[in-house]
């Protein structure tokens, strides 16, 4: 299992993500108790907050000491995380996902249609509390949303193409998952009224988490267990999505290539799905993803040196370098 982000151990930090609990189940509150059950499913089953963190860590970086959030940064966190939530509704429609942080997923629960129209409600309260935020994060969540939408389609286009190029790989990360991250950095600076240059400085931040966030996630997928990841390894393979170890295996030439790229292409058999993470795993196409997402990771940390050594951005730097480390000893 992860460790927990060190982000996460801030004390004044957790209080406000306490707020931003609190925040997230009223947001979601409908006249309907049918609408608000579902549409809070998630909420309750609970979840690391990586996003709000963010949002309200940035907030508070020009300070020495992070100090309680406004509560105009609270409410940036949680449209933020309203956008995630609802990105994973619709993500567990198309996977035909059963279970979602270790509980029934909605389609699983109440079938695909309610699923995607309480996903729906989901963006829509979250434009809503944008909107109160003022027109810039309004534009800002609005844009975000789409790139989400953009990263999705870019990879549902190349599912099973063992053609599938880097190029095409990180720009659909850069939209499925770095964009949410940059936008919930964005969201903090915006609120607090930063200068424009640290806005920007927290938007290169969260976006190179992002693609290193996305790059590790993507090796263990390959290299770890089950029981490491807490949920069943190897899923990208069965679902078609070769990412940046397999893409670098694929192009590597040889006999892994040959027989990978005879396994993959089509619907994976369980039975053949050791065998091909084997193959990833037996020609340094990991160190080699893992170089990619330690580039990131220096960039993602260059991006806080304007900040020096406040609580905040230290902090930051921290969840950043932890990214490494909690795949080093599994992938070594």
């Amino acid at each position: 299992m992860a460790t927990p982000s060190p982000l996460l151990r801030l004390p004044v930090l957790q209080a406000d993500l306490a707020r931003v609990e609190e925040e997230l189940v009223a947001s979601v509150r409908s006249e309907d108790p049918f609408l608000t059950e579902v549409a809070s499913h998630l909420i309750r089953a609970g979840g690391k907050r990586v996003r709000p963190a963010f949002t309200v860590t940035a907030a508070g970086i020009r300070g020495p000491q992070l100090e309680p959030a406004a509560q105009e940064v609270i409410l940036g966190a949680v449209s933020v995380e309203l956008v995630h939530l609802g990105s994973l509704y619709h993500d567990d429609v198309m996977d035909d996902a059963t279970t979602r942080r270790t509980v029934e997923s909605v389609n699983a629960r109440w079938g695909n249609l309610k699923a995607i129209l309480a996903g729906d409600y989901l963006l829509a309260k979250a434009s809503e509390i944008a909107a109160s935020l003022g027109t810039e994060v309004a534009g800002l969540l609005a844009s975000t949303i789409g790139r989400l939408c953009e990263g999705q389609v870019l990879e549902l286009q190349h599912t099973f193409d063992v053609a599938r190029t880097e190029t095409a790989y990180l720009a659909s990360i850069e939209g499925k998952t770095a964009s949410l991250l940059a936008t919930a950095c964005r969201v903090g600076g915006l609120v607090a009224g930063l200068p424009r240059d640290d806005v920007e400085h927290l938007t290169s931040f969260g976006r190179d988490f992002g693609m290193a966030f996305q790059i590790v996630d993507d090796v263990l997928d390959v290299v770890a267990t089950d029981e490491e990841l807490g949920k069943p390894a190897g899923h990208d393979l069965l679902e078609g999505v070769y990412t940046l170890p397999v893409i670098r295996t694929l192009a590597e030439g040889g006999r892994a290539a040959s027989r990978l790229g005879q396994l993959l292409g089509r619907p994976l058999a369980p039975s053949d799905l050791a065998t091909a993470r084997e193959l990833v795993r037996s020609n340094g196409a990991v160190d080699g993803a893992l170089g990619t997402a330690r580039r990131y990771v220096e960039s993602a940390l260059g991006a806080l040196e304007p900040f020096g050594a406040s609580e905040s951005a230290e902090a930051l730097g921290a969840a950043a370098r932890h990214l490494l480390d909690s795949v080093a000893a599994i992938a070594s």
